[in-house]
């Protein structure tokens, strides 16, 4: 039995674990867009209905069953995008075992600067893409493939303005040119994207999707922009441009022995979020795996006395508290409190002399998630007087004037 128990608790770590990557890898997915808010919202809305199951709220949870009902449907429709991506994610593994670009310090750095800072001083416009850990193929259109080796020579005569292919966007896997003259998804977020041209929201559109590091020269201004992880930021200084390749190129690809520690990385990288999202799942765990198990709870409730006749006055009320036992799953009481019970005793028939009232179910109100199981005692004596009537009040005295 013991050792049940111990794989049981193995298990349900196991389950936590995988859970959590699961909704910590949507949580950065989604950060990076401006679906971020629906997802907030749907939270919000998630919130509201679990308060209004523990206040007993009909009308309010009624609704909002409905529309959990069809919420499957909803969020397919709303993040379809990073539905795709999450997938994407999860099988990146996979995908990066095939790939071979070769360590950060094989890759050519002083080519792209060189390249970049080149065309921004010359006015020529040019976008250039490096893709990341995560595939890009999805969301890029149109193009020409080529499989060249990266060299000033051959990125200047591709974005020579009398190219056919020098508006759109190159592809450098590697130290190798995979495509150019593509067509990248362009960036919704006017904010960032007011006073640039459409290069730059192409780029940004790419970076917003995936981890790919887009460079841009620009046309009319003559300077170099990056957009990555969903930002656009402006690069005046080359040695900047240099030292944003090269973090990035050892992000993706570094050489083995500058690794970081894989369980130090797992730590440091994200913690806030991760954090976040093991004590969400902990939470969610908690309230369906054990909340899904039968469970029964006794609560001391205060016994209330209504319907007292006006002639009556309430003397004492013996005892004034009862206990009352609820049945349910243990997730339907983290919210139940004594202070929602009300035990309440209609003393009407107080006028002809009763005295001692039975408590049934109809007397106790309680969360109808809940089911009743009884009352410890079952009756309640109620002790009561004669109400004092007021004396009528005294007519004042005429007073009579004093004859002069």
């Amino acid at each position: 039995m013991r050792n049940l128990k111990e794989l049981a608790s193995i298990a349900d770590v196991v389950d936590i674990l995988l859970v959590t990557t699961l909704v910590y890898t949507a949580v950065v997915w989604i950060r990076r867009t401006q679906a971020a808010f629906v997802a907030i919202g749907l939270f919000v809305l998630a919130g509201v209905y679990v308060l209004a199951e523990a206040f007993d709220l009909q009308l309010t949870t009624a609704i909002f069953r409905g529309f959990f009902a069809i919420s499957v449907v909803i969020v397919v429709v709303l993040f379809q995008e990073e539905l795709r991506g999450l997938f994407e994610r999860l099988g990146v593994w996979s995908v990066r075992r095939g790939r071979r670009f070769g360590t950060a310090q094989s890759l050519p750095v002083d080519i792209l600067v060189e390249t970049l800072s080149d065309l921004a001083r010359q006015h020529i416009g040019a976008l250039i893409v490096m893709v990341g850990t995560q595939p890009v193929a999805r969301h890029v259109r149109g193009g020409l493939a080529l499989d060249g080796v990266l060299s000033v020579p051959l990125l200047k005569s591709i974005f020579d303005p009398h190219s056919p292919g020098h508006d759109g966007a190159v592809i450098v896997e590697g130290d190798r040119v995979t495509r150019f003259a593509a067509h990248l998804p362009l960036s919704t977020n006017f904010g960032a994207l007011a006073g640039v041209g459409t290069r730059h929201g192409a780029a940004l559109g790419l970076a917003e999707v995936t981890d790919a590091l887009c460079l841009v020269a620009s046309e009319e201004r003559g300077e170099v922009s990056i957009a990555r992880n969903g930002r656009l930021r402006r690069l005046p200084d080359p040695a900047e441009l240099t030292a944003e390749i090269a973090h990035f190129l050892h992000e993706t690809r570094p050489r083995a022995d500058e690794r970081p520690a894989f369980v130090g990385h797992l730590i440091r990288e994200h913690w806030v979020e991760k954090v976040a999202s093991l004590l969400f799942v902990s939470a969610l765990w908690y309230a369906v795996v054990p909340g899904s198990r039968p469970f029964q709870r006794t609560f001391r409730v205060q016994v209330s006395v209504s319907n007292l006749p006006p002639t009556l006055a309430l003397k004492e009320v013996k005892p004034p508290e009862i206990d009352v036992t609820l049945s349910g799953l243990r997730r339907a009481f983290l919210l139940v409190t004594p202070g929602l019970l009300r035990v309440n005793v209609d003393a009407r028939l107080a006028a002809n002399g009763r005295q001692t009232f039975p408590i049934g179910e109809r007397d106790v109100r309680y969360p109808k998630s809940l089911t009743f199981q009884g009352v410890e005692p079952d009756s309640v004596r109620v002790t009561v007087r004669p109400a004092e009537v007021p004396p009528p009040e005294e007519e004042p005295e005429e007073q009579s004037t004093p004859k002069s």
